[in-house]
């Protein structure tokens, strides 16, 4: 991991857990056991104001492109639930996808398991977006 640990924008890290505890960690066991293993990633991360976060770790609304050691890249975006639209490639943080590349950086090799069984994910590139935009939140 580039940088020792996930790195998470504080008004993100709030939001993020605020809808892991509302999601109840899901009804499907393979969604459940991603999720808790992002929010134990989450008790070890570093967690810095918005002008601290390096452009390129993984945020709400980050255009990720990826490669997994299955033999596929694909480019996709990781949003909040509400935002997520599988025919534009958004991803929400609490699908297994989403879950597992928030808050890794470029370069990053992710070890997680899905669905379809455990892959590595390599992150190839992140690209910015409006990163805080419908995060109304009040710490």
């Amino acid at each position: 991991m580039k940088y020792g640990s996930l790195i998470l924008e504080k008004k993100e890290y709030v939001y993020l857990k605020r809808i892991l505890n509302i999601s109840g960690y899901a009804d499907d066991h393979e969604v459940q056991k991603s999720l808790l293993k992002l929010s134990d990633e989450l008790k070890t991360a570093n967690i810095v104001d918005d002008q601290e976060v390096p452009m390129d770790v993984v945020r709400f609304n980050s255009i990720v492109t990826v490669k997994s050691d299955k033999g596929w890249e694909r480019m996709l975006q990781v949003v909040i639930p509400q935002d997520k639209d599988l025919s534009l490639n958004k991803v929400s943080v609490l699908a297994p996808m989403g879950a597992a590349l928030f808050g890794y950086s470029k370069e990053d090799i992710v070890d997680w398991e899905f669905p379809g069984g455990k892959q590595k994910l390599k992150i190839l590139d992140v690209k910015k977006e409006d990163t805080l935009k419908g995060l109304d939140i009040v710490i």
